[in-house]
């Protein structure tokens, strides 16, 4: 198996994907923020001082979503047709868990897209909780579910 991004010579490059046919393709990552117990009551009862941050999280995850081409350099632009990400309150963590489910009708996949999202989202509780728990970790990220295009179906276990 070879890395696609990079040409016989080792050079970086956006993958050709013009002669492959638009498929309907989904993929759905997910991924956590741990922190300390005092910052989850804060964010889980809507104290924190910036506001709702696990709306703003959310928003903020979907305009990663759309953004990611300009973010990551080799992602093709897609007409993104859906982007959900949930944030749920974790006690047991104590933290934030993070999914993100993109879809798109085109030549490539959402991989990134979900990634970037469930990142971007992370980022977010970071930020708006950072001035009451810099030790925030953030973890977990990976891609659970992908779909379409010539390599199928990849569920993770």
């Amino acid at each position: 198996m070879s890395l696609t991004h990079f040409d016989a010579k080792g050079d970086a490059h956006m993958v050709d994907v013009s002669d492959k046919p638009s498929t309907a393709r989904v993929a759905t990552a997910e991924g956590w923020v741990k922190m300390a117990r005092e910052t989850f009551d804060i964010i889980s009862e809507g104290r924190a001082k910036k506001g709702d941050v696990l709306g703003v999280a959310r928003l903020a995850g979907i305009m990663g979503a759309k953004k990611t081409p300009d973010l990551i350099p080799l992602c093709h632009p897609l007409p993104v047709t859906k982007v959900s990400v949930d944030l749920e309150p974790d006690a047991d963590l104590p933290g934030v868990r993070i999914t993100a489910t993109v879809k798109t009708t085109g030549q490539t996949g959402v991989e990134m897209e979900a990634l970037t999202a469930v990142s971007t989202a992370a980022l977010t509780v970071y930020d708006m909780a950072k001035a009451v728990d810099k030790a925030m970790e953030i973890g977990g990220i990976r891609v659970v579910l992908k779909d379409g295009g010539k390599s199928g179906r990849y569920e993770a276990k």
